[in-house]
């Protein structure tokens, strides 16, 4: 399957560190070779670089490293399909307008069911599981919310559309307008936040070091999200099966714990909130 990763910070940051480690398994370190993609929130606009070339040796990837674009937050994607063709359309991640701002939405997994959206405003444009899932989300946020809801009504509705389409297939994912990002667990999902006193970090990939506290302030929070750990010498926090993170200025706002996949349960997850 695929792999995901994010970001989301209370002050524009460049991912390039953790972009690097993770692009390596794109056909280096592991076998996610179908294409490549990352989106960068700039204001309301989104800046997209997609490539059905392997991520590891991308020479569009190469550029997402030499331009250290700096952002609020960021979704990027290496794909190992699994539905649809390996092309540009069928690339991650996905853009699509919601109350007027910019939604973009990756997807690791595989669903094998989906809605018939054959009458829907919102249509995928390429033939992938993924787009016609987040079309689903789309489309159903707006014909709930004819105009933006508040950000617990939009987590708590996004939920309930999530339970609905998880039971057909893996449903992890990242969405996010800008202001906040919402992870989806399925099978696995890590995080972790970074914030003072900042130190060194380690990459799996390729053993890549980084010292944070010569590139951060005292008061910032930036927050890595990440299908795999992408570091060696850092505690990450591993998401449940069903479990849901609602994530804004780099800070944990919202989780659904879930639970682990081995265990059965009786449908209800516990949530935590962060005051």
């Amino acid at each position: 399957m695929c792999q995901l990763l994010g970001m989301n910070c209370n002050t524009p940051t460049d991912i390039v560190f953790s972009f690097e480690g993770f692009r390596r398994r794109a056909g280096l370190t592991d076998c996610h070779s179908d294409g490549f993609g990352i989106a960068f929130f700039e204001g309301k606009g989104v800046r997209v670089f997609r490539d059905d070339k392997p991520g590891c040796n991308s020479i569009i990837a190469d550029a997402v490293k030499q331009y250290h674009i700096k952002s609020l937050n960021v979704i990027a994607h290496i794909r190992k399909a699994t539905q649809g063709a390996v092309n540009i359309e069928n690339t991650h991640p996905f853009i699509r307008e919601i109350w007027g701002e910019n939604w973009v939405f990756a997807h690791n997994g595989n669903l094998k069911e989906l809605p018939d959206m054959s009458d829907s405003f919102c249509q995928p444009i390429g033939s992938t599981d993924s787009e016609t899932a987040f079309c689903y989300i789309a489309e159903r946020l707006k014909n709930r919310y004819r105009k933006k809801p508040t950000e617990d009504e939009i987590f708590d509705c996004i939920r309930q559309i999530t339970q609905e389409l998880a039971q057909h297939g893996t449903f992890n994912f990242m969405l996010s307008n800008g202001e906040w990002m919402i992870a989806h667990c399925s099978t696995n999902l890590h995080y972790l936040t970074r914030q003072a006193p900042f130190g060194k970090a380690q990459r799996i990939d390729d053993d890549g070091v980084i010292d944070f506290s010569n590139y951060a302030q005292d008061g910032d929070k930036v927050t890595i999200i990440s299908t795999f750990p992408l570091t060696k010498n850092e505690i990450w926090t591993k998401m449940e099966h069903g479990g849901f993170v609602f994530f804004k200025d780099g800070e944990k706002v919202r989780e659904i714990i879930g639970t682990p996949k081995e265990i059965e349960d009786d449908g209800t997850l516990g949530e935590r909130r962060v005051a």
